[in-house]
């Protein structure tokens, strides 16, 4: 069973359903650590008091909120406990609405919705009603130290839900779209729909893949044997000058493969230069290490 984020009951009405929360995705990357670039050791980043100047532990750590320069509120866990609304505990429904009504730039992050012990019947009741009313639900719930508006939306085999920011959160874009009205031919128009209709194709998730990250493990993998990895020249791109001809070429073209391109990274052998590099630093870092340790010895001897 994945982890819980969250746990209560969700409310519509009078009927309370059990149920927990758990993420329904999670970005997965390859990160990097930094090292020093002397000693190739990894650094780390501990809390520091300045006015103290020593390291602090995590236990010395407390909230503050700054309303002035340098001058702040101190709060308590307790405290903080003390002013949590309602929605920590029960996510009640406030209103439903139509699913196409609302913008998905007002999606953030997606959960599952299970019920818990005693709360199937209720939860499969509402999920059947919503799927036949066509309508999703509006919540509000605190996590996280903030509470959320969110939507529940009926899928084929359970509820999600779906983070959201506030209006006031959506920011405003003064130069949204193209803000200069030039006149389309009807020709272009045409031209593009037949184009739209050339690629279009049902929505197959599986099909994509992170190429950059995929390119990452190629390189970790080819350097981690001593090789190098060669890619192709970006292809350099420029507006359209002539509508009408880049819209005749794209059709002539053809419909291109469903999916998206394939990396065309090749691992090659490390040129001569850049291996005798990579030989020469290894044998010195033996080197170094045991240079520096001699120094430590002979510098313990001198006190």
């Amino acid at each position: 069973m994945a982890a819980s984020t969250w746990k209560g009951f969700l409310t519509f009405g009078l009927i309370s359903i059990p149920i927990r929360l758990s993420p329904a995705a999670r970005t997965e990357r390859i990160s990097f650590n930094q090292l020093h670039k002397v000693c190739h050791t990894r650094l780390k980043q501990p809390l520091f008091c300045p006015t103290c100047n020593r390291m602090v532990e995590r236990s010395e750590v407390e909230k503050g909120y700054e309303y002035e320069k340098d001058q702040y509120l101190l709060f308590t866990e307790e405290e903080l406990d003390k002013i949590e609304p309602e929605s920590a505990h029960t996510m009640e429904i406030l209103e439903f609405v139509k699913v196409d009504e609302v913008d998905p730039l007002y999606f953030d992050a997606s959960y599952y919705v299970a019920p818990e012990e005693g709360g199937a019947r209720a939860y499969h009741l509402l999920l059947e009603a919503m799927q036949r009313s066509g309508y999703v639900g509006i919540a509000k719930v605190t996590m996280h130290s903030r509470e959320y508006i969110v939507i529940i939306r009926p899928a084929k085999n359970g509820l999600t839900l779906h983070t959201m920011f506030y209006a006031n959160e959506i920011r405003s874009a003064a130069e949204f779209g193209s803000t200069d009205k030039t006149e389309i031919k009807e020709q272009e128009r045409a031209l593009a729909m037949q184009l739209i209709q050339a690629l279009a194709a049902p929505f197959q998730p599986e099909k994509y893949h992170d190429t950059y990250q995929e390119g990452l493990r190629t390189l970790i993998a080819a350097k981690a044997e001593g090789q190098d990895v060669v890619a192709p020249p970006h292809i350099a791109q420029a507006p359209a000058v002539d509508l009408m001809a880049a819209l005749k070429k794209s059709l002539g073209e053809g419909r291109k493969p469903a999916g998206e391109k394939k990396s065309l990274l090749r691992v090659v052998p490390k040129t001569g230069k850049e291996q005798s590099g990579k030989d020469q630093s290894s044998k010195d870092q033996p080197a170094q290490r045991q240079q520096s340790a001699s120094g430590k010895k002979q510098s313990r001897k001198a006190g």
